[in-house]
């Protein structure tokens, strides 16, 4: 699709308020839970994202091999987070092993459909997307694990649900100036939501030794930037989808957490946050 193709059919309204609604309530999930529910209610909150991004991801982009592609999803997001959960000592190789036979099921998958095989390479990378994005969510239960990765990983669901609500209601009012013809999101709305991730890490941090808000703004800036570039790309989907859809919110709210999920755990282990 060319520059030239993309175009915006959806109002300003319809591409960014259920999509901001749709924030509100993976953050609510990603927070609330483990918060009533502990390390079992991170873990169930994970998990719903996870098939929620798997999903809303195969709906949106159209991806051929649909019950397929599903499956792959699901199997690859119970993997990762096994692979995170099981072990004393958590490690991430884990996951890129899981992530490597996802792609390896991926290519058979597709190679197997029944001919004509439409869009094979297309839909190839679009199943590799999803998978890369369910295995970065499940990084979140590694950040868990991490000494004092509870609070982390709350910060930074906190921080990316304001940066994208932020951005998506500033984009609302004045999308300026415009990132891309066609796509209704703005370079305004783009710094701003940094500015509400780092707001909310800065907010959260332990005390006020200088030291630490130092940290806790690096740590927010870099969350936020994740998520709002992640988001500007959740909106090209959304304008190349080209209708309404459910789908359409759902990865605009989950893409960008799950974008974000690895830089946390970067952050956290090196005692950034």
């Amino acid at each position: 699709m060319s520059d030239a193709d993309v175009h915006e059919t959806l109002s300003p309204r319809a591409h960014h308020l259920p999509a901001a609604g749709a924030v509100l309530a993976v953050t609510l999930l990603a927070a609330g839970l483990p918060a009533l529910l502990g390390d079992a209610g991170r873990v169930v909150a994970v998990l719903v994202l996870q098939l929620a991004l798997v999903a809303g991801w195969v709906v949106a982009t159209g991806i051929r091999g649909f019950t397929g592609s599903l499956a792959l999803g699901a199997v690859a997001a119970v993997g990762a987070d096994l692979a995170l959960l099981l072990p004393d000592r958590p490690e991430l190789d884990a996951v890129l092993a899981v992530l490597g036979l996802g792609f390896l099921a991926a290519v058979v998958h597709q190679m197997t459909r029944p001919a004509p095989r439409l869009y094979l390479v297309a839909s190839l990378a679009g199943v590799v997307l999803l998978l890369s994005a369910v295995c970065a969510l499940a990084v979140l239960l590694a950040v868990a694990r991490l000494d004092g990765g509870g609070r982390a990983v709350d910060t930074a669901v906190l921080a990316v649900g304001a940066a994208l609500v932020v951005g998506h209601l500033v984009d609302l009012v004045l999308p300026r100036p415009q990132i891309a013809a066609g796509v209704p999101r703005g370079l305004l709305g783009l710094g701003l939501a940094v500015a509400a991730a780092v707001a909310v890490a800065v907010l959260r941090r332990t005390d006020g030794v200088l030291l630490d808000a130092l940290s806790a703004a690096i740590y927010g800036a870099a969350l936020g930037g994740v998520a709002a570039l992640a988001a500007l790309a959740a909106s090209y989907v959304a304008v190349e989808r080209d209708e309404r859809s459910w789908a359409l919110p759902v990865v605009q709210a989950v893409l960008p957490l799950a974008a974000a999920a690895p830089v946390a755990y970067a952050l956290a282990v090196h005692g950034t946050g």
